[in-house]
């Protein structure tokens, strides 16, 4: 955590790719004890602002294309 800290407080890097040393147990254990420490010092979210990519980002939804009325062709 406290190289994951340093790293991003500096600007060497914005996320992380994390690849623990075995399979299963070692992402619950770093969810359970990295993540734990950098939530409580505000740098990991608890929760997203919606439910989709587009919601996290704002992004406003783009007319379905499909739900008109499609013109005759001549």
């Amino acid at each position: 955590a406290e190289n994951i800290q340093e790293w991003f407080d500096n600007g060497a890097a914005d996320g992380f790719n994390i690849m623990p040393p075995y399979l299963q147990g070692g992402f619950d254990v770093f969810a359970e004890e990295v993540v734990a420490i950098l939530r409580r010092r505000g740098l990991f979210r608890h929760d997203y602002e919606g439910a989709t990519l587009r919601d996290h980002f704002g992004l406003p939804r783009p007319d379905n294309t499909f739900s008109q009325p499609q013109k005759a062709s001549a």
